[in-house]
């Protein structure tokens, strides 16, 4: 099992929190992003910078993904193709993408993006809170000792 990052968007906080897990679980973690991207010094810790362009990080994500692997982002189109090809996605603010619930994100997206494209202010996403980044850390936790588990 591996973690990769989609790292253009994901807030410096929740990397940090990534960085500690991947250390303390020993799991191999690849944040893949268009920008340069900080890394600590660790055996399990790597940045992997793709061309800029719409969706290389994620199409390059896609690629590397095996099944079983976690994927940390925001993007509801790419958490679908992750959980088609038997990964796992977790939001930066700790929800959980499942099969279950990844048409309705998709839905609830696609109906944002046309009232944005029809000039509708859809206002935006919350501010990133601290129980945003409790949430998260919360579900790392879990997942990482549930594979470890298996």
């Amino acid at each position: 099992m591996k973690i990769w990052v989609d790292a253009d968007a994901c807030p410096g906080v929740i990397k940090e929190i990534i960085f500690r897990a991947a250390d303390r679980a020993a799991v191999t973690t690849t944040l893949i992003a268009n920008t340069l991207q900080y890394t600590p010094a660790s055996p399990y810790i790597r940045a992997l910078q793709v061309q800029s362009g719409f969706d290389v990080a994620d199409n390059e994500i896609v690629q590397r993904l095996q099944p079983g692997d976690l994927v940390i982002t925001a993007d509801i189109p790419l958490a679908s193709e992750v959980l088609a090809k038997g990964g796992h996605a977790l939001n930066p603010r700790g929800q959980s993408y499942t099969k279950d619930t990844i048409e309705a994100l998709l839905t609830m997206r696609n109906f944002m993006d046309q009232m944005r494209s029809s000039g509708v202010n859809t206002g935006g996403p919350a501010p990133f809170s601290h129980s945003d980044r409790k949430a998260f850390a919360n579900q790392l936790d879990k997942f990482l000792a549930r594979h470890r588990q298996s």
